[in-house]
C-alpha cells in the first residue's frame, strides 16, 4: 500500500510540473553588448531592466527569469543563443535584437519553434509582408517607416536633389527604399557603405562632387558618430543640410555634440513626449543611469510593459492563443502614448520630426518639431495573409 501511495504522489508531481512551469515567465533577451556597437545594447538592457523594475520584477505578476545574451553583432552567434534559450532554457519569449540581419537569421528558427519573437528594434521588410508570422510581434517599427516619414518631409519641403547613404545590409536597403517611396525628386547619388565603417573621407569627397541640395543618411551607433563629425569637419554641414534617421540620438549625441546641432531626423519617440509613462521613464532612467535615454532604451522598456500587460490579462504563459490575442489588443502602457498593431503585428503609430538641440546644462538631446505621419502603418502589411 505504501509503495502504491508513493507511486501516486510521484505521478501527481509529474502531472503538476507543467502547470508550475507555466506559472513562470522566461524571457531570452538578445542584444549586442560587446564591441563598438555595445553602447546600443547597453541602452536597451538598461531600458529593459528599468521596465522590469517598474512592474515589480514580475511580468504579469508571475515569477520572471530573464536570460541575457550578447550576439556580438554576428548572425551565427545570435542563432546559437536562441537555440540554447529555446532548447535548454525553455524561454517562452525571445526579444531584443538590434540588427536586421540578425533578426533575419533568427526569425525562422524562433517562430517555427512556437516561441514568441518580440522585436525591440529590428524591423526588416521581408518579415512584414509575405513572411509575417503569428509568433512575431514588433514593439518598435518596420524599417521603411521612419525614412518614409523623412521622404515625405523632403518632398513636401520641395528639395530637388538629395544624396542618399546607408550601410550595406537589410536595414540600410530598407531605409533608402523608404525615403524613395515618398521622395520623388532627383537622387544625386545612392551609396551603400560597409557595415561598421568608421572613415568616410572617400564618400564625403564623392558626395561633395555630386553637389546635392541635401543629404540623407542612416548610420546608427558608432558609424553615425564618425560620419556626422567628419561631415562637419569637412565643412559640409553649413552648405548642404543633413537629414537623418537613427543617426543623431541619445546614443551618438554625447560624442557628436555641436557637429549634430540643428540636424533633423524622423522618429516615433523623443524624450520630450509629454505622456505620463514617458515622463516617468525618462526621469527614472536619468536618475538610475545618469544619462539621457535613447529610443533604443524606450523601445526595450516598452517591450516589458507590452509583455506585462498581455501576461496579466491571460494569467499564465501556457495559453498561447490567448496570449496572442492579448498582445494584438495593443492597449498597454508605453512611452509613445498610443500604439496599435497592424494585421502583420507591426505597430501603427505617430512619426515625428525631431531637431537636435543643446540644453542649458550643456547636454544634447532632441525636440519634437511636428508630426509627419499620424497613426501610420507600414507598406508591407497588405502582403501579410494574417487577419484577426
Amino acid at each position: 500500500m505504501k509503495k502504491k501511495l508513493v507511486g501516486l504522489v510521484s505521478a501527481l508531481a509529474l502531472l503538476a510540473t507543467p502547470s508550475l512551469a507555466a506559472d513562470k515567465v522566461k524571457v531570452g533577451f538578445i542584444v549586442t553588448l560587446s564591441g563598438p556597437a555595445g553602447i546600443i545594447g547597453k541602452h536597451m538592457k538598461d531600458g529593459f531592466e528599468l521596465g522590469l523594475e517598474h512592474v515589480g520584477g514580475k511580468i504579469g505578476g508571475l515569477e520572471t527569469e530573464v536570460i541575457f545574451g550578447d550576439d556580438q553583432r554576428k548572425p551565427d552567434v545570435a542563432k546559437q543563443l536562441v537555440d540554447k534559450m529555446i532548447k535548454r532554457d525553455r524561454v517562452q519569449f525571445v526579444t531584443g535584437v538590434i540588427w536586421s540581419n540578425l533578426m533575419m537569421a533568427i526569425h525562422g528558427p524562433v517562430t517555427r519553434s512556437d516561441t514568441f519573437l518580440i522585436s525591440s528594434n529590428a524591423g526588416p521588410s521581408p518579415i512584414a509582408g509575405k513572411r509575417c508570422s503569428e509568433n512575431f510581434f514588433s514593439v518598435s517599427w518596420q524599417n521603411d517607416q521612419t525614412p518614409e516619414a523623412m521622404g515625405k518631409y523632403l518632398q513636401d519641403k520641395g528639395i530637388d536633389n538629395v544624396y542618399l547613404m546607408a550601410p550595406n545590409y537589410q536595414a540600410g536597403k530598407d531605409m533608402l527604399a523608404g525615403v524613395r517611396r515618398y521622395y520623388k525628386g532627383k537622387v544625386a547619388g545612392q551609396v551603400f557603405t560597409k557595415l561598421g565603417q568608421q572613415d568616410y573621407s572617400a564618400e564625403l569627397s564623392t558626395l561633395r562632387a555630386a553637389g546635392p541640395d541635401a543629404v540623407f543618411v542612416f548610420l546608427p551607433g558608432g558609424m553615425g558618430i564618425n560620419f556626422v563629425k567628419q561631415y562637419a569637419q569637412a565643412g559640409l554641414k553649413d552648405s548642404i543640410p543633413l537629414y537623418t534617421a537613427f543617426t543623431a540620438d541619445a546614443v551618438t549625441l554625447p560624442a557628436q555634440k555641436d557637429a549634430a546641432l540643428g540636424v533633423l531626423g524622423t522618429q516615433t519617440w523623443s524624450p520630450d513626449l509629454a505622456n505620463p509613462v514617458n515622463k516617468r521613464f525618462v526621469a527614472d532612467f536619468r536618475a538610475k543611469h545618469g544619462y539621457i535615454p535613447s529610443f533604443y532604451a524606450a523601445q526595450a522598456y516598452d517591450t516589458v510593459r507590452f509583455l506585462d500587460a498581455a501576461v496579466a490579462k491571460v494569467g499564465n504563459v501556457s495559453d498561447r492563443d490567448a496570449l496572442r490575442a492579448a498582445m494584438r489588443a495593443g492597449d498597454f502602457p508605453n512611452t509613445r502614448g498610443s500604439i496599435k498593431f497592424n494585421n502583420n503585428h507591426f505597430p501603427i503609430q505617430n512619426f515625428y520630426m525631431r531637431e537636435v538641440v543643446k540644453q542649458d546644462d550643456g547636454s544634447f538631446t532632441t525636440k519634437i518639431r511636428g508630426i509627419v505621419f499620424p497613426a501610420y502603418g507600414d507598406s508591407y502589411a497588405k502582403d501579410c495573409k494574417m487577419s484577426w
